[in-house]
């Protein structure tokens, strides 16, 4: 059997990686098995590494412009891979999704409105809209024979009173999984016109879909969608480059953008990092082949997964259909959430994301990262098996 690229055992804790930083594993968890941050442990694509050396070898590095080739790789690459077509003048850039997902919720909505969730979801949108005076109104996903829906009737209750102004929306969603499809998004996408509620689209993950999934940008679907939308996009998460990237925001609305533009050169967030640039323009014009092999090994290491939690009648697998983040219900262990963070971290040497960090629904749950070695995860899940068969 051929060895892959993505089995090679890097250590990440000869950088300051923050997955195996004692600030996320603590000063005890040295030795745990990092599966909680939200990178992978692999190697960025040869034609990456390369552009970046290339860059590193001109050996100035003083203030640049954006590359006249970058925005149309990325035009180009929503084009040909999702179906979107876009025009370049529709592109901001921030420093990262945050950045747009905070600029967005201070520019269009006003302290003490409200803006909707879907939990269990990414936790940095509680904390960002509670740093920012904004109410979070939870519109929770119904999880029914394992798989999350979301709640339309519950959304139009709360996108009807006029003071909710924006929802937060995940696609693909961190950390269920779901790939929401285009009736589902064209669903929302109606109940927020209608109410004139924005729709602010972290859709970072989605170039990471499994087989037989597809992923739908929320703006593609239609101008009344795309016009009432902000999309944040980025490569970090697709290409491994998170701690050299800036991020895309995409809005067609041109009197949003605008406003939008506006607050970035205020708060200076619009300047460019001349490595981000050769990362992204190498991922987006030359990195799809090494995509499709992360893919495919992420498919594989999901097979190990669903093999091994078979095997555990108190633990079920929520399958994913994106993203390289596997979401574990350990519900029917009856352990509080504290108790099973120390039964993770104590028995099985698991360092992963508590539930709990999505919302009250994520309680009993585990958020796991396969993107990974197979070496490393298999023996994580044997880890786990072993301690539940006591």
């Amino acid at each position: 059997m051929s060895q892959s690229p993505f089995d090679e055992d890097i250590d990440r804790r000869q950088v300051p990686a923050l997955k195996t930083h004692k600030m996320v594993l603590g000063d005890d968890g040295q030795n745990l098995f990092a599966a909680g941050v939200a990178d992978m442990d692999f190697k960025v694509a040869p034609a990456i590494f390369a552009a970046m050396q290339t860059r590193l070898n001109h050996g100035v590095f003083g203030y640049e412009a954006v590359p006249d080739t970058l925005y149309p790789a990325l035009i180009n690459w929503l084009a040909t891979r999702h179906n979107w077509h876009i025009e370049q003048a529709d592109i901001l850039r921030a420093p990262n999704i945050l950045n747009s997902l905070a600029i967005a919720a201070s520019m269009f909505t006003d302290a003490g409105d409200g803006i909707i969730v879907q939990p269990p979801v990414f936790f940095d949108f509680f904390d960002i809209l509670r740093e920012n005076n904004r109410r979070i109104i939870p519109n929770p996903l119904i999880l029914t024979d394992g798989r999350y829906t979301m709640d339309f009737d519950g959304l139009e209750q709360l996108a009807s009173d006029p003071q909710t102004k924006m929802i937060y929306l995940c696609n693909p969603h961190n950390p269920v999984g779901r790939v929401w499809g285009a009736d589902e998004l064209r669903k929302l996408g109606g109940i927020c016109v209608k109410h004139n509620v924005l729709v602010v689209a972290d859709e970072i993950h989605g170039d990471i879909t499994f087989r037989d999934y597809k992923y739908t940008p929320f703006a593609s679907l239609g101008a009344n969608y795309a016009n009432n939308s902000i999309t944040c996009l980025s490569p970090a998460k697709s290409f491994n480059i998170a701690s050299c990237c800036t991020s895309f925001t995409v809005i067609s609305n041109p009197d949003l953008r605008k406003a939008f533009q506006t607050e970035n050169s205020r708060l200076t967030v619009n300047k460019n990092n001349a490595f981000a640039s050769a990362a992204m323009q190498a991922a987006y014009s030359e990195g799809e082949p090494w995509l499709h092999d992360v893919l495919t090994y992420l498919e594989t290491n999901l097979s190990l997964v669903r093999t091994y939690i078979a095997k555990i009648p108190d633990v079920k697998l929520i399958e994913p259909e994106g993203t390289f983040l596997v979401w574990l219900d350990f519900r029917e262990l009856g352990l509080t959430p504290d108790a099973l963070t120390t039964f993770l971290r104590q028995k099985a040497g698991w360092a992963t994301t508590r539930g709990q960090s999505f919302g009250v629904e994520g309680e009993g749950f585990t958020r796991l990262n396969i993107a990974c070695t197979s070496d490393n995860l298999e023996n994580a899940l044997k880890a786990l098996l072993a301690v539940t068969e006591t």
